[in-house]
């Protein structure tokens, strides 16, 4: 059994060792336990400080391409390398480290495919009162789209078997947290959560820096992800609400013709028959967005079948086209 813990990295040279020291290479029920680091285009020593403390493999892109392309950049090396089991964690040390034995137990005990770490956000204390909020309704409103149970939806410390890595398809430009949790909802894999301790904080966040453009960037994830994998009810809400509203004007211009003024409420018959219109454009919508997120389930079926047949021809420890140098750093 090989555990892989995966660190997408962005100029951490001073917290990288910190993160990588409280990391246990020996754990019972694992023969094999290698760190990565994704090295997002860092213009510091993060990747000499990686050799430093004994990274066992590095995958770099050549130029910042933010969290989330990191992550799924990770997620395919650590599927290359063998890895039974992918751990993903921060390099600004935020998550302790000695957590990964529990985090992974319920993979190992075979309960579940996905852990996420429970940082128990309301015991944070330099989490401010606003951030605290916006975290328990957004995981609050997550958890009622996905259907899921997890209490910390962003929280990035979270563990995948094998067999729930291949199924994911990260598509989010911003942040993987959110949406991997609904496609796991959706896709119904078995997934869990498991209270965690982080460390004091090193530095401010990067992905939340002001509240507005976090909520914006949150929202637009959700609103994506949810209406990729229920396109029938999101358009049907869309369709349904233009149509009563739709349907309160010419309820007006009827009222007002059976009394004999409707030449003076005509405005209310046209506003009332575009909006109703448009209601019946977006049922149909609704039609074809089922149908296309059929197509998508069989391409993500196909992609899978293909990231398996891939990995079986592939030598196990190849992290890409080609076997990586003794640093194990790839391109």
């Amino acid at each position: 059994m090989k555990l892989i813990i995966q660190i997408p990295c962005y100029n951490e040279e001073k917290t990288l060792p910190e993160t990588v020291a409280d990391i246990p290479r020996r754990i019972d029920g694992i023969d094999q336990v290698e760190i990565l680091i994704i090295n997002d285009g860092s213009s510091d020593r993060t990747v000499e400080v990686a050799r430093q403390v004994g990274v066992d493999h590095i995958v770099s892109n050549k130029n910042n391409k933010g969290l989330a392309r990191s992550f799924r950049a990770g997620i395919d090396a650590c599927l290359r390398l063998g890895a039974d089991i992918i751990v993903n964690t921060d390099g600004d040390n935020q998550y302790a480290g000695w957590d990964i034995p529990k985090l992974i137990q319920p993979i190992l005990d075979g309960r579940a495919d996905i852990v996420v770490g429970d940082r128990q956000t309301h015991k944070i204390d330099h989490f401010s009162g606003p951030k605290k909020v916006l975290q328990r309704f957004g995981s609050g409103v997550v958890r009622r789209l996905s259907e899921t149970d997890i209490p910390d939806t962003v929280s990035g410390f979270r563990a995948f078997s094998r067999d729930a890595a291949l199924q994911m398809n990260v598509v989010s430009p911003f942040s993987y947290t959110i949406e991997t949790i609904i496609q796991a909802g959706k896709k119904h894999l078995a997934i869990t959560s498991v209270p965690i301790e982080t460390n004091p904080k090193t530095r401010e966040s990067r992905l939340f820096t002001s509240i507005p453009k976090f909520i914006e960037r949150q929202l637009s994830t959700i609103v994506r992800m949810y209406a990729m994998y229920q396109p029938m009810r999101v358009f049907f809400y869309i369709g349904t609400v233009l149509t009563v509203v739709g349907m309160l004007p010419i309820i007006r211009f009827l009222f007002y013709w059976l009394l004999g003024e409707g030449e003076g409420h005509v405005q209310s018959l046209v506003l009332g028959g575009i909006l109703a219109a448009l209601g019946f454009i977006t049922y149909l919508i609704a039609l074809i967005a089922d149908l296309i997120g059929f197509n998508r389930q069989i391409m993500e079926m196909t992609l899978e079948k293909v990231r398996r047949l891939e990995l079986a021809a592939r030598p196990v420890g190849t992290a890409d086209r080609n076997r990586p140098g003794p640093d194990g750093e790839t391109g």
